[in-house]
């Protein structure tokens, strides 16, 4: 019978050290599966399937924003052991799930500028905490998905918080939505590290972009509606918004495992 994985649990200031030393000890030791706990390695080729072949759905929060897999069953727990157990290896496949859902959301709207792929940005202090950004990670795994495929995309960091929020666990709807009015706005360009910038002749700064919203999980869709105002009041509206997953109402007897979407 699989193993069952193990709870989530919050990690407390994981470093870069540690991260590597989780990386090399993945490597040399064999893993269950964290979206079944089949003893198939951290990812196993039934998970992968369901990671590659759900098809991509639009969510209500936006227009032109879709996800990728509803949030239950392996895809939730492989989402958790990415985020909150520092799972990195699984940055790869979860982020090519959400350059379908990416491709899947700009469907009417093809050709263009290069994509943006601006990840919607986590609390500092959860960040501290995890010891990674796991959506920021997942935006560079898809935009480098794209790339493969022949797509000019890039990930930027664009976002940040302007204020503190409220944990929005256990808020309703029009709670969240209250909580996170007003909290994100638009990074300074000096803010940005030597690597992040976009600058280029012919297109200089994000300007030259379509901006794609990304993150990992929506369920009441207020932090995409806030990041969708902050880059449209700098001048950066958002083509299309996209994420690995969906919390539906069928999926809240699971509450979401994150306190900031």
């Amino acid at each position: 019978m699989p193993r069952t994985p193990a709870p989530p649990h919050r990690q407390s200031h994981r470093g870069p050290f540690v991260h590597a030393l989780t990386g090399l000890l993945d490597a040399l030791l064999p893993a269950p599966c964290a979206g079944c706990g089949a003893d198939l390695g951290h990812l196993c080729p039934g998970c992968r399937h369901l990671l590659a072949t759900t098809p991509p759905t639009p969510v209500a929060a936006l227009p032109r924003a879709h996800a990728a897999a509803p949030y239950d069953g392996p895809v939730r727990r492989l989402l958790l052991a990415h985020k909150e157990r520092g799972a990195l290896a699984l940055a790869g496949p979860l982020g090519d799930t959400l350059a379908r859902a990416v491709r899947s959301a700009l469907v009417p709207c093809p050709g263009g500028a290069p994509l943006l792929l601006v990840p919607v940005p986590s609390a500092r202090a959860a960040v501290r905490a995890r010891g990674h950004d796991p959506t920021l990670r997942l935006a560079r795994a898809a935009a480098g998905a794209l790339r493969r495929e022949g797509l000019d995309a890039r990930a930027l960091p664009l976002l940040r918080h302007a204020r503190p929020v409220a944990d929005q666990a256990g808020l309703s709807a029009a709670e969240r939505h209250r909580n996170l009015r007003g909290a994100l706005t638009v990074r300074p360009p000096g803010r940005f590290r030597r690597s992040d910038r976009l600058d280029r002749p012919d297109r200089p700064g994000p300007a030259g972009y379509r901006p794609v919203l990304v993150d990992d999980l929506v369920t009441t869709g207020a932090s995409l509606v806030e990041a969708a105002r902050a880059l449209s009041a700098a001048g950066l509206p958002p083509a299309a918004a996209a994420t690995v997953a969906a919390a539906v109402p069928h999926h809240r007897r699971h509450r979401p495992d994150t306190s900031d979407r």
